[in-house]
């Protein structure tokens, strides 16, 4: 069916990735429902969207709290009678070296980037059964595909999504679609969730030299999602030319 009519449900919407593809889907005739933290910046953005004709719900959320995860799928479901995506897109990156045993930010990527996504199949996999059909999209990264120091813990959390997401794509059966995304550089503020100074301005102007724009990561999102119903996009890899 495309994406036009369809309800997607995005977290950590508020900006990078997950607000571009709020755009690009809704400007494609999406029904979008976005959850983040900042509701400032979720409400300028259904603003937009509204300006040129799009239907967009907003609801602050947490993907910390597995209630507020639950919140964002049962908003899709009340404004719109349905859910047919759900972009696990929220993820924070605090990287450092393991022997400076950041602990604190290892449970927080651990909190937000595996077990809010668990929260999210635990909150829309039962809709999708109901419906018969749906289709997870999951935000990974090439940091679990090229494990390099610094990164470890944060590639840790994102190869489980990758282990999940393949398990969950053999037990879904026919009627439901998972798709792994593994965005290289992006033009996002990542790095402002890193506790390391010199580490955070390494990574800022890494970004300022080879990172591509989030519309990169949402067009792969906007195919994934247009596909057949009986095409099932299992993972797409998104790189900076100049990433090595």
């Amino acid at each position: 069916m495309g994406i036009e009519g369809k309800v997607i449900a995005i977290t950590g919407a508020s900006s990078g990735i997950g607000e571009a593809a709020a755009v690009m889907l809704a400007e494609r005739g999406a029904r979008v429902v976005l959850g983040a933290r900042r509701i400032d910046r979720l409400q300028a953005l259904a603003s937009r969207i509204h300006s040129v004709g799009g239907q967009v719900a907003v609801v602050r959320m947490d993907v910390k709290r597995r209630s507020d995860v639950q919140q964002l799928v049962t908003l899709a479901c009340e404004r719109f009678g349905q859910l047919d995506v759900l972009i696990n897109n929220a993820g924070i990156g605090p990287i450092s070296l393991i022997e400076d045993l950041q602990v604190e930010d290892w449970e927080e990527m651990i909190d937000v980037n595996l077990k809010g996504f668990l929260y999210g199949i635990a909150a829309a996999l039962p809709v999708f059964r109901e419906q018969g059909s749906g289709h997870f999209v999951n935000i990974v990264s090439t940091a679990g595909l090229r494990i390099v120091p610094l990164q470890a813990v944060y590639a840790g959390t994102k190869n489980a999504v990758r282990t999940i997401s393949e398990g969950l794509r053999q037990e879904a059966g026919d009627k439901l679609r998972v798709t792994a995304i593994s965005p290289g550089f992006i033009y996002t503020d990542f790095a402002e969730s890193m506790t390391n100074p010199e580490v955070k301005a390494q990574t800022l102007a890494a970004r300022d030299k080879m990172a591509i724009s989030p519309d990169a990561i949402a067009r792969a999102i906007a195919f994934a999602i247009d596909q057949p119903s009986d095409v099932d996009v299992n993972e797409i890899v998104v790189r900076p030319t100049a990433q090595g």
